[in-house]
């Protein structure tokens, strides 16, 4: 389990994520909504060891994970697909691949290079292709399974559906409840808030890096009226 407790990071004297608590189980979704500039994405790169807590702790399965940088949080069991999905575009799909699992030895690469393909069956077919001739959804699963190359417990996903087609947000979905059922933990922030309640179990609503809102899934589908007071109409409309 990935767990957050009073986590707060600053950026000289702005604190742009103040007293997070949160817990990710095995298996399941946690999801993230809030304006821009809420702290989503810096309290998924705190996670990643990519920006440093002022206070705070972060630990995964009761392993600390605070103060680790990136390459050993990946070691741990963590691996971040960042926003815009940041495909290496000249190298090949399967030169992607293999980057991402770069702390894993050789023989254990090539089976789990095999379950991504099995996973993503198109990065199988185009595995000799340049990622930057993919489609933007494409893409996307390229990064996904860029970070499953690390065999990780938890996946954090940024903004997983920005700027694809209502239909290829379909798939990415479906490739994420996979990830899921695979018994993974997947923390992700999204701004299409309806494909994100579709799946999640949990959700934390931050605003201005504080959470105002904790709570399952199910309680914010069956009454809207929780993120209309936090998000707006607007928010719910996304998507």
């Amino acid at each position: 389990m990935l767990e957050l407790a009073d986590v707060h990071v600053r950026y000289g004297h702005v604190e742009a994520v103040s007293g997070v608590d949160l817990k990710v189980e095995p298996g399941t979704v946690s999801l993230v909504l809030g304006p821009n500039g809420a702290g989503k994405s810096t309290t998924l790169k705190a996670v990643a060891g990519l920006v440093p807590l002022s206070s705070g702790s972060i630990g995964l399965d009761d392993e600390p994970l605070s103060g680790l940088p990136p390459h050993r949080v990946v070691r741990r069991g963590v691996a971040l697909v960042p926003e815009g999905r940041r495909v290496f575009a000249p190298l090949t799909i399967e030169e992607n691949l293999r980057l991402g699992g770069y702390t894993a030895p050789r023989a254990k690469v090539r089976e789990t290079l095999a379950r991504v393909y099995e996973m993503f069956p198109i990065l199988n077919d185009r595995r000799a292709s340049a990622a930057g001739l993919l489609s933007g959804g494409e893409q996307q699963m390229l990064a996904f399974g860029r970070a499953l190359m690390s065999e990780p417990k938890i996946v954090l996903l940024d903004e997983p559906s920005m700027g694809l087609a209502p239909t290829v947000v379909d798939t990415i979905i479906e490739k994420i409840v996979l990830m899921a059922e695979s018994g993974i933990g997947i923390l992700m922030v999204e701004q299409n808030t309806e494909a994100g309640l579709d799946i999640a179990s949990e959700v934390r609503v931050m605003n201005r890096g504080q959470v105002v809102f904790a709570g399952p899934a199910e309680q914010v589908r069956t009454d809207a009226s929780v993120l209309h007071a936090f998000l707006g109409d607007a928010a719910l409309a996304e998507g």
